[in-house]
């Protein structure tokens, strides 16, 4: 087994890191500055001055297109970023994460991912040329819909909004929330999981369609908070839709194909958040270990103290096993798939946000009373980990799926 990183798989971890080191952590000042300044929901200055600059340094749609496999595409090159891998990508995701608000600057974050993702794999040329293409340029922004307030949303056979053909139409009729995206004003575009036919199969009745923003009869009533954070201008907002009407052409591959297309879509995402969350534990251990070794409490510095050898210990054991597991995963997707990676993608969902959490809420501690305020990036990190447990499926869906993997292996023939 070789642990060693090849040639381009360093050549892009390494430039990420320098462009993020040289270009954007020196404006994380000016960053939270501009958030406490003027109109929280526009656009921030100093990212948008940073774009430029990593599209020119090659650093742009990193993923794209998913895999780096292009065999399916009839079309030009038009629609093609870096092309990396999986494993490329996630060694990429995990420096983006150091710093909350980094993967923006290179055209990396979500949804725009796992929409962008979604469209290329499964869109028409002329929802691509309509959508895609100006995601890709970074010219607009796009949200998720999914997630319903009125049900248990973790088992999406649950999902009650409704998308029913009339005509040359679907109409849309329901509501949603934790609409990640969609609070920013250059989102233009949601990707929308609804139920096409009741009557179908339950694995058979949802659909995706494409539904902009500002249709007729779509309400954003308010922007939820994580733990005390509304993420302006970014947003999780409570939409609701009100006889929406959508060209029947905005339907993704086919009536019936909503959890086809949700797998597909999924599992690259949850390789993403793993791996910017290993990239904030690091952050973490990083700020711990310099608070450690700067204060000092009962006439020695507080690393002096041996509750904190364990702590720092246990957390580097961690990061590095977590970052084992998440890398694991990845090569799995690039060489067999991902169905067959299922087992490998559950168990790092599962364990990367818990692994973080520990981490940042030890860094807090060795901070005390500056570690929960605005004055360190440790709070503001935990909050938007902490969603990671639920998102994307919660733990406990998880880790259903990898304990019935654990009996169909045991199991008596």
């Amino acid at each position: 087994m070789d642990f060693d990183l090849t040639e381009r798989q360093a050549f892009f971890r390494d430039r990420v890191k320098s462009f993020i080191d040289e270009h954007v952590r020196p404006r994380v000042a000016d960053y939270h500055r501009q958030i406490a300044d003027g109109d929280r929901w526009q656009p921030l200055p100093v990212i948008e001055k940073l774009k430029p600059k990593a599209r020119e340094a090659g650093l742009w749609n990193l993923f794209m297109p998913p895999g780096g496999a292009l065999s399916h595409v009839d079309e030009s090159f038009e629609f093609v970023g870096e092309q990396l891998t999986n494993l490329e990508y996630a060694l990429c995701a995990e420096e983006m994460g150091r710093i909350l608000w980094s993967s923006e600057v290179f055209n990396c974050s979500a949804p725009d991912t796992g929409n962008m993702e979604v469209l290329h794999r499964y869109g028409t040329r002329e929802q691509k040329d309509q959508w895609l293409a100006p995601l890709m340029n970074g010219e607009i922004r796009s949200a998720f819909l999914m997630t319903e307030p009125g049900v248990a949303s973790s088992d999406a056979t649950n999902i009650e909004c409704s998308i029913a053909r009339d005509g040359d139409d679907y109409v849309i009729n329901g509501k949603k929330w934790w609409s990640s995206g969609a609070g920013d004003p250059r989102a233009k575009i949601a990707i929308l999981m609804g139920k096409t036919d009741p009557e179908e199969h339950k694995y058979r009745q949802q659909s995706m369609v494409l539904m902009p923003l500002d249709a007729e009869g779509v309400t954003i009533e308010r922007a939820l908070h994580v733990y005390g954070y509304d993420d302006a201008p970014h947003g999780h907002m409570e939409i609701k839709l009100d006889n929406v009407r959508v060209p029947a052409s905005n339907i993704l591959l086919g009536e019936g194909r909503g959890f086809e297309i949700a797998q597909g879509r999924l599992g690259p995402g949850r390789i993403h958040h793993c791996m910017r969350t290993i990239g904030a534990a690091e952050e973490a251990l990083m700020l711990m270990v310099k608070r450690l070794n700067s204060r000092v409490a009962f006439g020695k510095t507080i690393a002096e103290h041996s509750i904190w050898e364990q702590r720092v210990a246990d957390a580097r054991i961690e990061i590095d096993a977590t970052r084992l597991l998440c890398l694991k995963a990845a090569d799995m997707m690039d060489k067999v798939g991902n169905k067959e990676a299922k087992a490998e993608i559950a168990m790092i969902k599962v364990k990367a946000p818990k692994m973080a959490l520990q981490v940042i809420d030890d860094a807090i501690q060795a901070f005390g009373g500056a570690g929960v305020s605005q004055d360190a990036p440790l709070a503001h990190s935990w909050a938007g980990i902490r969603t990671l447990r639920l998102a994307d499926g919660p733990d406990e869906v998880h880790a259903r799926s990898i304990a019935r993997l654990e009996y169909a292996k045991h199991a008596e023939i």
